[in-house]
């Protein structure tokens, strides 16, 4: 399955447009993660635990995307946006939504 962000893929012709595809997460964050994130926070550097999260849920939410675009016989998704957005009270909750138009690509 070929994944981009681009209209076109380099090389192939777009010979089937299918519909537009979405893969979602949505993943809570637990009390550790934001005791340790609040040190980082405090005394600087990056949170591990935060950029590993952000990592698996776009890898999950890409994967459940090019899998719904293969039920519709598609072998490409052009277009990819991904978005990230905190829900819940006091933005506890992580979504990212991967979307993008299926193709079949010759």
């Amino acid at each position: 399955m070929i994944l981009t962000t681009t209209p076109t893929v380099e090389g192939h012709r777009i010979v089937e447009y299918k519909p537009i595809v979405f893969g979602e997460v949505v993943s809570g964050v637990n009390f550790v993660k934001d005791m340790f994130a609040g040190a980082r926070n405090f005394f600087g550097g990056r949170s591990q635990s935060y950029e590993d999260e952000l990592t698996r849920a776009r890898e999950e939410a890409l994967n459940e995307m090019a899998q719904r675009a293969q039920q519709y016989g598609a072998n490409a998704v052009v277009g990819v946006d991904i978005d990230y957005e905190t829900l819940g009270e006091g933005g506890g909750m992580l979504m990212v939504t991967a979307s993008g138009t299926a193709v079949v690509v010759a």
